[in-house]
């Protein structure tokens, strides 16, 4: 009995010693940071379906996060009325006969059907044309005096200016006779009537061209009034020949 109680009493005594051991060794990993280095860490918890993962967290395949609700799309504006731009006022241009007619207040001498007419004269060479009116006659007798008919008949698109009779009657007798008895002036004082190119009415109201005669020749004016030169009034213009346009002026030109 007496054995017994002290084998008892040892067996209690190291177990009170061992007690405090085993708790001092197991207390640091009870107690230890489980995100420290080499601590590990527990399996994270399955993700239940439909419950949306915290950010940085993939979401397991065949499972699907609940979109957020997205806010309705605000309603676009409708696009307000805006002005009507005013026309734009284009830029002022100056005012000209059709291309296609005869103009001015001296048309009305040219016959209206027949010889000398504007749909006769259409389908003859300018020479030839203007021989049928006896408006032109004397210009027409200084063209042949120069020897400038064969010459008109075959020009291309050429534009005569062509003074009336009355337009000769401004000339002093002196001044038409020495044109007539000087051939060297007469011919410088035709060919300053005819310019090297076809003029359109739309040529006119700033229209420099260059003569037969070497020097140029000026247009100005709007709407159905012009002038040559500044002087010389255009009486009918813009009618057609085979082979040039002609220009009735009522002031003989003179070259510079």
């Amino acid at each position: 009995m007496k054995s017994s109680r002290i084998r008892n009493t040892v067996v209690a005594a190291a177990a009170a010693v061992a007690l405090p051991v085993s708790l001092g060794v197991m207390a640091p990993q009870a107690f230890a940071d489980p995100a420290a280095p080499g601590t590990p860490t527990p399996p994270s918890a399955p993700v239940t379906p439909g419950t949306p993962t915290s950010p940085g967290e993939s979401t397991p395949p065949g499972e699907t996060t609940s979109p957020s609700a997205s806010a309705s799309p605000s309603e676009s504006p409708s696009p307000s009325t805006s002005a009507s731009p005013s026309p734009s006022t284009s830029p002022s241009r100056t005012a000209v006969p059709s291309p296609a007619v005869p103009f001015g207040p001296g048309c009305s001498s040219i016959p209206k059907t027949g010889a000398g007419s504007f749909a006769q004269m259409a389908t003859e060479q300018v020479a030839t044309a203007i021989s049928h009116n006896p408006d032109f006659s004397t210009f027409l007798s200084l063209v042949k005096s120069a020897g400038l008919t064969d010459r008109l008949n075959t020009a291309k698109d050429i534009t005569l200016f062509v003074p009336t009779n009355e337009a000769f009657k401004k000339l002093s007798t002196s001044q038409l006779d020495q044109i007539k008895n000087n051939e060297a002036q007469l011919r410088e004082v035709v060919k300053y009537h005819v310019t090297e190119k076809k003029v359109t009415p739309d040529l006119l109201p700033n229209g420099v061209f260059s003569t037969w005669e070497g020097t140029t020749l000026s247009t100005s004016g709007s709407d159905r009034s012009f002038k040559v030169n500044d002087t010389a009034k255009i009486l009918c213009g813009n009618i057609k020949t085979a082979n040039a346009t002609v220009y009735t002026i009522d002031t003989v030109l003179m070259p510079k």
